[in-house]
């Protein structure tokens, strides 16, 4: 099977690559900005003309939250336009499209985990992107998955995790939100929960959603507490509400994933979330 990357530089690319050489029996195709620009039209087009591709994961976003309420039209270039161009391009090709969102998409309200065919609220420009990145993805006729995530953290990249372990060892003390609830989600965990999507609807027609993250719900105050633990930093976390941290976006403060319909597809059986963070800052720890 031939499966295009996009965005492979990014957390949950960088996952795919690493794992690509355990499933080498896929002929996996790796591109960044340098390799295709996806907001270009012509490009995407040609690029898929050139090489014939069956899947197409895009790990390609513009991620940056509060910037994104400064740069409304970079951050829809490429969660919505660019998204329009693959799957349009899928569609003339007959490829599948796996499409990465985002928990962001729901503004937060609900007292229970969301599931896939709850309404969709977002209340920042970067989640009103990434949801009008879903809605080209459907309506263009397109087979995909869609895979909604939340949280999420690598070894790659800039992440949460990433940072609280810098600053663990930088400073006495941090202030993280603690009215901000959700699951956090090793990029490697989703990447592999990806590929059994694939395998799952391989060679089928499929229109659908679904929700990937770690199991198990904590405030993000919880979340750095537990990194601070694993990874032995010495700093205190003081808890501060959404208010006194002043983010310039809106974020939502309960965005819990409901993961029952992937269990239900694939038979995955998915890690909690502090199982996932010892791994993955066990790999932080070895790469350094």
């Amino acid at each position: 099977m031939n499966i295009l990357v996009t965005g492979c530089n990014g957390q949950l690319g960088r996952e795919f690559q690493k794992i690509s050489n355990i499933h080498n029996y896929h002929n996996w195709i790796f591109t960044d900005i340098n390799e295709l620009d996806i907001c270009d039209e012509h490009s995407v087009n040609t690029f898929f003309s050139n090489n014939p591709i069956d899947v197409c994961i895009n790990c390609a976003a513009y991620t940056a939250v509060d910037k994104a309420e400064e740069e409304e039209d970079k951050a829809r270039n490429i969660n919505a336009n660019a998204v329009l161009n693959l799957a349009n391009a899928c569609k003339s090709s007959n490829s599948l499209l796996i499409h990465i969102s985002t928990d962001y998409v729901f503004d937060g309200t609900s007292e229970r985990p969301y599931t896939e065919t709850d309404p969709i609220s977002p209340n920042s420009v970067y989640g009103k992107t990434k949801a009008e990145g879903e809605q080209n993805v459907m309506s263009s006729g397109c087979s995909y998955i869609i895979v909604r995530t939340s949280w999420l953290y690598s070894s790659y990249g800039n992440n949460f995790v990433k940072t609280m372990l810098r600053l663990g060892s930088e400073k006495e003390f941090v202030n993280v939100v603690d009215d901000q609830n959700g699951n956090p989600t090793w990029a490697y965990d989703l990447a592999n929960a990806i590929l059994l999507l694939i395998q799952r609807f391989e060679n089928n027609e499929v229109k659908e959603i679904f929700h990937y993250s770690n199991e198990g719900t904590i405030p993000w105050n919880n979340f750095a507490e537990a990194i601070f633990y694993i990874g032995t930093k010495n700093c205190e976390v003081k808890p501060i509400s959404t208010k006194e941290y002043g983010s310039k976006a809106n974020r939502p403060a309960f965005s819990a994933l409901d993961k029952t319909k992937i269990k239900a597809f694939t038979g995955i059986k998915i890690p909690f979330w502090r199982e996932s963070l010892i791994k993955c800052i066990e790999e932080i720890k070895n790469n350094n």
